[in-house]
């Protein structure tokens, strides 16, 4: 099978992929492929989320891009360099075109840090600090200049598409569509990239449908034998699995710990199983005077780090690992991965399960009997999300608090949870840096929040100042030692705060057909250029 595709590969960068192959013709491929939820929008710019955003990475390209090992590899900018501590500039590919024909130049990409800056794009500190100025020297020249110096420039850009300024404004949209859906435009439902993948329909909840493009800037490199992707939505995982076990789709994820080894067992098929760089965690209400969703009246216990710390301490991550997750989890101290810059530090350590404690801390913050709170968790996004949000139900009645479980399909939940609405008191949610670097959670989950985008995923709204002061210090420090010690302060203090509640890294759980060979990436984005079919 492996000499096969090998030889199979060659062929086709032997003759150097300069021949267009329609869909239709003797070597047209397909691939058929499954998910448990749905790309919401393909607005590249309504929702910071990693599946909706690796699959317009497909259709989308950014001025750099993430290989298959996640090192950046230059894309719409074919290279770059610091012209001084706060000044880059960016020399931009020729001869690229947009999927409906017109030419990628300076305009697009100043067009796009505008957009994506915007008030409701969910993805504003793409670009830091959010004062960065971004100016066209020429048609395929353009400079970033930023208040302080940003070492990690370009680490975000794996997922900041380049959007054609003449198509946006010919179509009214300008405007990015927000998480709640609320400025849908046509970019909700049409895509124009630059990328090897052209949008040919999509039907929201149902299938995606694209084909090849035959113009990539990049067709003479390219590996991939694919000429149409079909993706279906499947949020039942028995129905995802019967749908690949059936060869309906040639590839399916997540794939349930408890079917893994059912599907293993298929002759025609594989699991592939590897680390992810995510962090599924609890988040809490510590900013309202009074829980939306609560017993208590008039005080929000979760501003009580002692109440914070008793749910911590209620939790039996090794029980979780071991029932829910079958094994396939790494219970976490941090709220980033080994693997991410300033992650997997063995100076920090999970607080000890301990029921005891719990009661004995929630009695000292005046619960001794215990309060009911609601809780949200998704129940089609994370691999085992609602079970581990059952489990962690039934972990914190043992210690007199009655959780009301609402879980729901993606697209509801985050409407529900995301900002404008905050709209929770207690979630659940993951986390993968894109820039695979601390800053990116410190800023994102931890900081204060401000319209400028700092702590836009900050939904429980803590708030220290001194880690404020040492993310901007992250950010601008050029020295990578004094940098990894400013990194480790600063989880320091949020660790100690209790700001959120880390309960694992999870396992990807991909299954694939024997006749499809494919790169499986550690941030979870399914990469079709990668794809070879036999």
């Amino acid at each position: 099978m492996r000499k096969k595709v090998l030889l199979l590969i060659a062929a086709v960068l032997i003759v150097g992929l300069t021949l267009t192959v329609f869909p239709g013709s003797a070597s047209a491929k397909t691939l058929n492929f499954a998910f448990q939820g749905d790309a919401k929008s393909m607005d590249p710019y309504s929702l910071n989320e990693t599946f909706q955003l690796g699959f317009l990475g497909n259709i989308y390209e950014g001025l750099i891009r993430r290989g298959p090992n996640l090192e950046i590899e230059p894309a719409l900018a074919e290279r770059w360099e610091v012209m001084e501590p706060t000044h880059w500039r960016f020399y931009l590919r020729k001869g690229v075109k947009f999927h409906d024909g017109s030419p990628f130049t300076a305009d697009d990409v100043v067009f796009s840090a505008e957009r994506v800056r915007a008030k409701t794009s969910d993805l504003k500190v793409r670009i830091s600090p959010p004062d960065t100025k971004v100016v066209k020297v020429d048609d395929y020249t353009v400079d970033f200049i930023t208040s302080v110096p940003n070492p990690i420039l370009v680490v975000e850009w794996g997922t900041w598409y380049i959007m054609s300024k003449s198509w946006c404004e010919k179509n009214n949209a300008v405007t990015p569509e927000s998480t709640t859906g609320e400025n849908e435009n046509f970019a909700t439902r049409h895509a124009n990239g630059t990328g090897p993948f052209v949008l040919a329909s999509h039907e929201s909840g149902v299938k995606s449908v694209c084909k090849v493009n035959p113009d990539w800037w990049d067709n003479p490199n390219k590996v991939h034998n694919v000429t149409e992707v079909i993706f279906t939505p499947i949020s039942n995982d028995a129905t995802r699995v019967a749908a690949l076990l059936s060869g309906q789709v040639d590839m399916a994820f997540p794939v349930p710990v408890q079917d893994m080894k059912r599907v293993d067992g298929n002759a025609d098929i594989r699991m592939m199983v590897g680390p992810e760089l995510r962090t599924i965690f609890l988040g809490m209400d510590q900013s309202r005077d009074e829980l939306l969703y609560s017993s208590v009246k008039g005080k929000n216990p979760l501003k009580d780090k002692r109440v914070r710390q008793a749910f911590y301490q209620a939790i039996d991550m090794e029980a979780i690992k071991k029932k829910v997750m079958r094994g396939l989890s790494e219970p976490s101290a941090m709220m980033v991965a080994p693997g991410v810059q300033g992650g997997g530090n063995p100076k920090f350590k999970r607080l000890p399960y301990d029921p005891e404690a719990s009661k004995k801390l929630l009695a000292e913050a005046g619960y001794q009997d215990g309060f009911e709170i609601g809780m949200d968790c998704p129940n089609d996004r994370y691999v085992n999300d609602e079970g581990i949000c059952l489990a962690v139900v039934s972990m914190l009645a043992k210690v007199n608090i009655k959780v009301n479980l609402l879980a729901q399909p993606k697209a509801k939940y985050f409407a529900k949870i995301l900002r404008p609405k905050l709209d929770t008191s207690f979630y659940l949610l993951g986390w993968t840096p894109s820039s695979f670097d601390s800053y990116n959670p410190l800023n994102f989950l931890h900081a204060c929040y401000k319209d400028t985008g700092e702590g836009k995923f900050n939904l429980g709204s803590y708030c220290n100042p001194e880690v404020d002061k040492l993310t901007a210090e992250i950010l601008s420090e050029t020295d990578q030692a004094k940098r990894d010690a400013l990194i480790e302060k600063a989880w320091g203090m949020t660790i100690d705060d209790i700001a959120y509640i880390p309960l694992h890294q999870q396992a990807l759980a991909w299954g694939v057909n024997n006749k499809v060979q494919l790169k499986q990436r550690p941030d979870n984005e399914f990469k079709w250029r990668h794809v070879v079919i036999e």
